[in-house]
């Protein structure tokens, strides 16, 4: 549009029918401009000119009551998301819902495809059919046809002219006051008022935990997917052959509803197995979306081509460099990744300005953490490559994961340690990334070495004894084989890691190249390293008494340092003495253990040591210390989150259980020590010769229990989760497992609802109808119904199917 054309041309220039396209919600709406007087409301529909919805609306029961509690306070609120996140829908939904309240109706007004700031009064106007009025401005008419009405005003799409609306929107509402508006919008207006709801994708089933088929409906982004993929092709339902590739469909579209209903409509042609395999190439598969949704929606590049348009240079950058990070990231360390001699800028209130734009989401954490949907990270890594430095940011992800967890491997042994496993379970996901960069370039993998062999204190902590061993030996594999302090200390851990999974050829054979290397390493620490590797194998081995030699020179002959092998090393030297009947020996180092870790504030090996401990008193007959010593090792590692200690204090507490008599007790421990050891892929190797304490406790719990009530109580813990078995095991669970039954799940129906609503939400599982509900238990209908809402308000589900899915799960 010229510069000099008048505002009368303008106004003009507007079409008389102005389309308002919304995608999955209903064909497109025709609204005619007719040239009314701008205090008439229209003749042809005074109650509003809302789409009729073409499809079903799955969930978000949740933002529904949201909005509505906003609304009821606030007379703006602002949906904000990415695109393809289901915003309008929801607008849609929620203008239905309120369409009663408002005396004046409710009106759409479709802004997404308005890229003229000055067009933004004429298209408000023209969908309220305002007409022209000599001497006055759209807003100034629309402000007189507004001022005395109730009406409910959804403004969808403000984004690309986020400026000139939230301008009139102030205004409106400054002169308006029984005047209430619905925003969607990818950030917020920021007006005083403004109530903002981010709009979350649909929930997703975890992909390191596949439900079972009749709990996929709890799920909303599998409910949609099977609706949509049935309405493409009628035939299809989902089954145990397909519900593993639509429940990681759904993970890998990240729950927005844009892709997974471009995903499903894919069925005519492919299968749910065929269609995960190609989402690689996620923006070439998802395309052909409903032809009357407006333009940006139509395929899912389109829709994030808009997003990315939306965005400064500046911004544009920084998202395509914080799309190297994975799992999400901190302001720290988007700071080294983004860094740039040639630019000065903020990066905090570029960050802020993403987040504002949903291209950022804020992670609830304990510290400020931010993270990008895959579908944006995976936008945003083409943008890096094209740009011709995806490589060289890479290369600034690695090197600040090389430092993270490097410091991390200095300060261990003290105070900071859970401070750092906290960190370092959070930033998991950038350390795979990084190590697999390293792995892809070769030249990169010692740097790999490092990361991988300093990550060992936390793959150990946490139980991860297959994934460090795994990612220690590609990484042996593919580094240069130099003889460097890295690749004895990767030797170390991996020799170690093996051991404890019982490949003991794999182990010895690793100590045997660590030696060779080692012999060449000019470094003093290297000595420590390799005793370190060598005693705790040769003890693998049963190798004792070179093990114990091996395991004094590594702790060292003078006061232990905070060097965690130097500790570790103390710790295995009493378990070796344990093995060798030196019980006093033993004593004395697993006390010199504690008294270390205590002083500086250390937690994981100060819990190790105070269950071997615990043992060891209690073979010597004192009970009562081994129960204190046993329980103060539990509440240490689980403030850590370390399964494998868990594990054999739960062992320990058994046996002493056993012998109290308390046999029912002593069966729930085994199954609960037995499980979390299958967990992270160890027993209790080192002590052989305490397996006649774990086959007397079984012999005398069968005893007393019998071969079924045994049986019966083992299951039982090997059902609980985590924090319920430590809560059991430390008396805090005012709720005990009952002894005569197998609990198989960790949420019991009645935990959650009333009597009644358990009763009622067990016949929905059976397939009843609300009226043959009433008949079975003698009420009426509308009580039943009532129940059925408290029941899906309560469990936050949308659908019977999901009541039905929770209650089969839950058995």
């Amino acid at each position: 549009m010229a510069k000099d054309e008048s505002p009368d041309a303008q106004h003009s220039a507007l079409p008389d029918t102005v389309q308002l396209k919304v995608s999955g919600c209903g064909d497109a709406v025709a609204i005619d401009r007719d040239r009314h007087s701008p205090t008439k409301m229209p003749e042809r529909n005074r109650r509003g000119n809302m789409p009729s919805e073409l499809t079903s609306f799955v969930g978000r029961r949740a933002e529904l009551a949201d909005v509505r509690k906003m609304m009821s306070s606030s007379r703006l609120v602002t949906l904000i998301g990415i695109g393809g996140v289901g915003k309008t829908r929801l607008a849609l939904r929620l203008a239905e819902k309120a369409k009663r309240s408002f005396s004046d109706g409710v009106w759409l007004v479709e802004l997404g495809e308005v890229h003229d700031p000055s067009l933004v009064n004429d298209v408000v106007a023209a969908t309220l059919e305002v007409g022209d009025h000599p001497g006055r401005s759209p807003q100034e008419a629309l402000t007189e046809f507004l001022v005395t009405r109730d009406l409910l005003l959804v403004l969808d799409g403000c984004e690309g002219v986020i400026d000139s609306t939230a301008e009139l929107v102030e205004s409106l509402l400054l002169a308006c006051p029984r005047l209430t508006i619905l925003a969607t919008s990818r950030e917020p207006l920021n007006i005083g008022g403004e109530a903002v709801l981010p709009v979350p994708p649909l929930t997703v089933p975890d992909p390191d935990h596949q439900p079972a088929l009749q709990a996929l409906p709890r799920f909303d982004a599998v409910t949609l997917f099977a609706d949509r993929a049935a309405a493409a092709v009628p035939s299809f339902e989902l089954t145990e052959e397909n519900r593993v590739a639509v429940a990681r469909i759904c993970n890998r579209l990240d729950g927005l509803p844009l892709s997974i209903e471009l995903a499903a409509a894919r069925l005519r042609a492919m299968s749910p197995q065929e269609i995960l395999g190609r989402l690689t190439d996620r923006y070439a598969l998802l395309t052909r979306g409903s032809r009357v949704a407006p333009a940006r929606q139509q395929t899912l590049r389109l829709c994030v081509d808009w997003s990315y348009e939306l965005c400064t240079p500046i911004e544009q950058r920084v998202w395509a460099r914080l799309s190297v990070f994975a799992g999400g990231f901190e302001i720290d360390a988007a700071e080294h990744v983004c860094a740039d001699p040639n630019s000065s800028f903020d990066l905090v209130d570029v960050v802020t300005s993403l987040v504002d734009k949903s291209i950022l989401v804020r992670v609830p954490s304990r510290s400020t953490r931010y993270r990008m949907l895959e579908t944006l990270r995976d936008y945003g890594r083409t943008k890096l490559g094209q740009s011709g430095v995806l490589s060289s940011v890479r290369d600034s992800h690695r090197n600040w994961c090389q430092h993270l967890v490097l410091t991390a491997e200095e300060e261990w042994v003290s105070s900071r340690q859970p401070d750092w496993l906290a960190l370092l379970g959070r930033e998991i996901p950038n350390v795979r990334e990084a190590l697999e960069f390293s792995l892809e370039t070769g030249r990169e993998a010692e740097a790999g070495l490092q990361i991988a062999a300093a990550m060992y204190w936390f793959w150990m902590s946490r139980g991860l004894l297959g994934e460090g061993r795994r990612w220690l030996e590609r990484l042996l594999a593919a580094a240069p084989e130099r003889a460097t302090l890295a690749r004895v200390k990767a030797l170390d851990a991996a020799s170690i890691l093996a051991g404890f999974q019982r490949d003991l050829s794999a182990a010895r054979a690793m100590v045997e190249k660590a030696h060779t290397l080692a012999e060449q390493v000019d470094d003093s620490s290297v000595q420590t390293v390799i005793n370190h590797a060598d005693g705790l194998v040769a003890l693998f081995l049963g190798d004792l008494r070179h093990a114990c030699l091996c395991l004094e020179r590594a702790s060292g002959s003078t006061a232990v340092r905070n060097d965690p092998r130097q500790v570790g090393a103390l710790h295995m030297l009493g378990v070796t003495y344990t093995r060798l009947g030196r019980t006093a020996c033993a004593i004395e180092c697993y006390e010199r253990v504690i008294e270390i870790t205590e002083s500086c504030g250390e937690s994981v090996f100060r819990s190790y040591s105070l269950w071997a401990l615990a043992v060891a008193v209690w073979r010597q007959g004192d009970c009562a210390r081994a129960l204190h010593l046993l329980k103060q090792s539990l509440r240490l590692a689980r403030d850590v989150e370390n399964p494998r200690t868990v594990a054999v204090c739960l062992e320990a507490l058994a046996w002493i259980h056993a012998d109290e008599r308390d046999a029912h007790r002593a069966a729930v421990l085994m199954g609960a020590a037995t499980e979390l050891e299958k967990s992270v892929g160890s027993a209790t190797i080192l002590l052989f010769h305490l397996n006649h304490h774990h086959d007397q406790c079984v012999r005398v719990a069968t005893h007393a229990l019998g071969e079924a009530g045994f049986e019966s109580a083992r299951l039982l813990g090997v059902s609980m989760s985590f924090a319920d078995v430590l809560a059991y095991a430390l008396d805090e669970s005012a709720r005990q497992p009952p002894p005569a039954t197998v609990q198989t799940t960790r949420t019991p129906v009645s935990a959650t609802l009333t009597r009644r609503e358990n009763e009622i939400a067990r016949l929905v599982n059976e397939g009843l109808t609300d009226k043959a509900i009433a008949t079975r238990l003698v009420i009426s209908p509308r009580t039943v119904s009532g129940h059925v809402e408290h029941i899906l308000a309560k469990l936050g589900f949308t659908s019977r199917a999901q009541v039905a899915a929770w209650v089969a799960d839950c058995r």
